[in-house]
């Protein structure tokens, strides 16, 4: 199932007023390493129900990843309550990811 896809314009909503945590994933389709870590966060975001993975086209959008410092690409962002709790930056395989977000998950 594809990571909903926010804007700029929807982040707000989207990420930083959400229920529970929320992963930003910062991609652009050029990036080779962004489409190899895109089905594991689909396939995570299919077994989480406790947290909310959302993708960012920094293209398309790039106030955004400027405002997290974004400068390289696959970066995920954790935001728990709108604040940020993690950052992972580089394509990393599935049980990587979850072994970083776990202990920020939990806490």
């Amino acid at each position: 199932m594809a990571l909903p896809e926010v804007t700029d314009a929807t982040f707000k909503a989207e990420a930083l007023e959400a229920d529970g945590p929320v992963l930003v994933d910062f991609w652009a389709p050029w990036c080779g390493p962004c489409r190899v870590v895109h089905p594991v966060l689909e396939e995570i975001n299919e077994e989480r129900d406790d947290l909310k993975i959302i993708s960012l086209n920094i293209d398309d959008n790039p106030q955004t990843a400027q405002q997290y410092g974004v400068l390289s690409i696959p970066t995920m962002i954790l935001l728990k309550d709108g604040a940020l709790v993690k950052q992972l930056v580089g394509a990393q395989p599935k049980r990587k990811i979850l072994a970083e977000l776990e202990p920020a998950l939990q806490g």
